[in-house]
């Protein structure tokens, strides 16, 4: 009996082992994570003293950081319209919020790899501690500022209520870059194309100015209420100026300066009337405009007649062109480098009389034709003005 006892249990074992040979060889090789964006900031523990990782906790002291960041672009990055419509749609990856949404805390599913590499094919499990709540704050301080139960900062005074330490590497522009420079083919119709990254390190300012200098400028300030003044950074985050929604305003930096010398003030009626618009990118450390490929930026020059009439418009753009289906790819590129300059002629016949130029600059995050086809509404803010100026033009009759 104890003989054929032992023989059925080494038959059961030999099943198991083979099963077990069978199933590994039959299973599909995992692919781990390569890009930053990739994958979530591992999941957040609370650090000792905080009830929890909500902005709205921070902004109990950091008061001023607190209403800066309700503010930015990056509060809303999450329950922006136009984020909202990519990622309803069939194609939209997995790993698209890992940038509007960077917290393992913050997304229902655990990723731990891919099935061959494949991003359609994520190995997923359900998130215990999947917080929605704070997935609605996009990136949020937590985002940035907590690690591993303490609280990340560029300098720490040792009074502070809750665990904290101090890394300014963790917080400096490699933080910013691994999402401003998500750049891949992910399939033949979705390109993820964000090289400010790329144009910032080929730049002329690399190794000597960073993100921060520019979208987050220094200040002397408490960085927390009731503390004592120190230098703080400013946490608008400020880019285009486009705002997320019609009823909200956030800060902004121009990259471009324009230079209207080439307008001159009285011409003959015989003259060939030649007005010169000068644009150029003196500010910016990366190109302009940079980031989402779909932005541009317009220029538009109008002659208006003494009664405000316009006599003639001319409009020039600069950004990128694509192409997105069957297969996406560039098909033009103008977008200015640091440095770089365009000039812009107008060319006009006018009768004599008195003329006004009017100068305008547009920022555009998308067309109108991308709203159309992502139902966003007529009241989503697809750009806004960020320069307007006039110059006198007086033609004259000859003697």
């Amino acid at each position: 009996m104890k003989t054929v006892r032992f023989w059925v249990a080494l038959l059961m074992l030999l099943v198991v082992v083979v099963f077990s040979i069978w199933n590994m060889l039959e299973t599909e090789p995992v692919n781990g994570f390569h890009k930053p964006w990739e994958q979530a900031v591992p999941l957040q523990s609370v650090p000792e003293g905080l009830q929890s990782l909500s902005a709205a906790e921070c902004g109990s002291c950091h008061r001023e950081h607190y209403r800066e960041w309700q503010k930015s672009t990056h509060a809303l990055a999450w329950v922006d319209p136009q984020f909202q419509a990519e990622i309803a749609k069939d194609n939209s990856p997995y790993m698209c919020i890992n940038c509007h949404a960077p917290l393992q805390n913050q997304q229902p599913f655990v990723v731990t790899g891919l099935l061959e590499g494949d991003i359609y094919r994520p190995i997923k499990h359900a998130n215990p501690d999947y917080d929605s709540l704070l997935r609605q704050e996009g990136i949020t301080c937590a985002a940035c500022h907590v690690r591993d139960g303490q609280v990340v900062a560029r300098q720490v005074s040792g009074r502070a209520p809750h665990a904290s330490r101090a890394d300014a590497r963790h917080l400096s522009e490699q933080l910013c870059i691994s999402c401003h420079n998500a750049s891949a083919v992910v399939t033949p119709d979705l390109v993820c194309s964000f090289e400010t990254g790329d144009e910032w390190r080929a730049g002329p300012y690399f190794g000597q100015k960073t993100c921060l200098d520019c979208h987050m400028p220094a200040v002397k300030r408490p960085a927390a209420a009731g503390s004592d003044t120190t230098v703080s950074r400013l946490h608008y985050f400020m880019g285009s100026g486009i705002p997320k929604h019609d009823t909200l305003t956030t800060e902004r930096l121009d990259g471009l300066v324009y230079d209207l010398s080439g307008i001159k003030a009285e011409y003959g009626v015989a003259d060939s009337i030649v007005l010169a618009v000068t644009v150029a990118n003196k500010v910016a450390g990366h190109r302009v405009p940079t980031g989402d490929p779909e932005r541009f930026i317009l220029t538009v020059v109008t002659i208006e007649d003494a009664a405000g009439r316009v006599v003639q418009a001319d409009t020039f753009r600069i950004g990128e062109k694509w192409v997105w289906y069957p297969e996406a790819h560039k098909v033009a590129d103008n977008n200015l480098n640091p440095g770089e300059s365009r000039t812009y002629q107008v060319s006009a016949r006018l009768s004599p009389g008195h003329f006004t130029v009017r100068i305008r600059g547009y920022k555009f995050r998308t067309t109108e034709e991308m709203v159309r086809y992502n139902k966003l509404g007529d009241d989503y803010p697809t750009h806004i003005l960020f320069y307007e100026r006039t110059r006198p033009l007086r033609v004259v009759a000859p003697a």
